[in-house]
């Protein structure tokens, strides 16, 4: 059993355990200033006149409404929010509803129907607070007249294994979608909306969190047929007849409606850099909007890392490179079945492969959620060594990359990193160290 090491750590005297409890608690420092009861209540409102009624999608709303119930102890309270499976928190006043992620099923269409329910009949001295954060888009799904639940599975089963960046997935759904691209922030009209949103896409558009159900959209049906013609994304003839038929005309929202990001991606890496410091590192954020494929980001991630350990260039040793944003893995029929991964998993294992075993650089990757993809690891840790101990397992770690089974081989070398839902999301959280 090894020792806990202290910090900071002398320039010579890294090892391995002190580089992998440096790195984890740098990822660690970024997810705790993301938490909900960190950050929410600054924000809050006078309470209003008439009623307040909560509601919010995403995998942080439960947390969220925890941290609104005790900052406002004394305040009626009502409504409903919905959040994936396993990321519950205890409210007393606000119903939390679960439902799937990333694809969206039958309780996310009643989560949908109980907060248009929520905010029907509500007037101008009401208050809507919605809580909104990544996950929302599958967690609340009601699909637009002539379309069913089944069409929506399909549709973000095509656009999870495209390669679409979040971006350009949640402008098509936008437009299938009854709540939707400002649809929701429509329906509680005459009341004012005050949108309290933690992001995690890159660039904090308010439109692509959680797909902007209380944000105008100012994109049309033919930007989103444009997207499925670009990625050549199969979709049934009804997706299409949605896309091109003249859609219903929503009443207009409340013009002082209002919308807050209360964390962020750059502030996760901000806090992530603060702990850098105290750990005796010069941390350098590369920027918290990357994005691109997994494997080719981390061939890139490699040169800089290279750079430094050898040129001190773009910083010199001891050293952390930052960054954050959300990477695509696409999934091609010539790669045969698809493995266990994420996109942390599958840009750590090709880090790896690009580095091949260089001394002094170790790294850290996770889903700021806890979850990477699908599986039960928020991402995984990478060592010099990483390469070598895989293959003394008997692992060739170049076909687990081409069979995107890097959480498999991860999960044989120990490497993984098991949070657990954190109840936030500030999308991905990348540290490379540089000694």
């Amino acid at each position: 059993m090894t020792s806990t090491p202290s910090f900071p750590v002398a320039p010579g005297a890294w090892r391995d355990d002190a580089a992998r409890a440096a790195l984890r608690r740098i990822f660690d420092a970024a997810i705790h200033s993301a938490q909900p009861a960190r950050v929410l209540a600054r924000h809050l409102p006078p309470p209003p006149r008439g009623q307040c009624v909560v509601v919010g999608a995403g995998k942080a709303s439960a947390a969220m409404t925890a941290a609104l119930e005790q900052a406002w102890p004394d305040v009626p309270l009502r409504g409903v929010v919905v959040t994936r499976d396993g990321h519950v928190a205890t409210t007393s006043r606000i119903r939390v509803m679960e439902a799937a992620h990333p694809v969206p099923d039958r309780r996310s269409e009643d989560a949908a129907r109980a907060m248009l329910d929520a905010v029907r009949g509500l007037g101008p001295d009401d208050l809507v607070i919605a809580l909104i954060s990544g996950g929302g888009s599958a967690l609340m799904e009601l699909p637009a007249p002539g379309l069913t639940l089944e069409d929506m599975r399909a549709l973000n089963r095509a656009l999870l294994h495209s390669g679409a960046d979040i971006g350009d997935m949640n402008l098509v759904r936008r437009h299938l979608s009854q709540v939707k691209g400002g649809r929701l922030a429509c329906a509680c009209a005459p009341a004012r909306v005050l949108t309290l949103a933690i992001s995690d896409v890159p660039g904090d558009d308010p439109l692509t969190i959680a797909s902007g159900p209380t944000v105008p959209d100012p994109t049309t049906p033919a930007d989103a047929l444009a997207v499925l013609r670009r990625r050549d994304i199969t979709v049934p003839p009804q997706v299409i007849d949605a896309l091109t038929r003249p859609a219903p005309v929503p009443a207009p929202p409340n013009p002082d409606n209002r919308y807050i990001l209360i964390s962020t991606p750059l502030m996760a890496l901000e806090a992530a850099a603060d702990e850098a410091r105290c750990l005796g590192l010069t941390p350098l954020i590369l920027g918290d909007a990357l994005e691109g494929e997994s494997r080719e980001a981390a061939i890139i991630m490699s040169g800089i890392a290279q750079s430094a350990r050898h040129h001190d260039l773009p910083v010199a040793g001891p050293a952390v490179l930052l960054s954050g944003g959300e990477t695509t893995v696409s999934i091609r029929p010539a790669d045969g079945p698809p493995g266990r991964g994420g996109r942390n998993t599958e840009f750590l294992l090709s880090l790896a492969l690009a580095l091949r075993g260089q001394d002094g650089i170790w790294a850290i990757a996770g889903d700021s959620d806890g979850i990477d993809g699908t599986e039960d690891a928020a991402g995984a840790l990478i060592t010099p060594d990483t390469l070598s101990r895989a293959r003394a397992l008997g692992l060739d770690p170049r076909d687990f990359l081409r069979r995107h089974d890097s959480y498999s081989l991860f999960d044989a070398t120990g490497d993984l990193i098991r949070t657990g839902p954190t109840l936030t999301n500030v999308n991905d959280i990348r540290a490379i160290m540089v000694l």
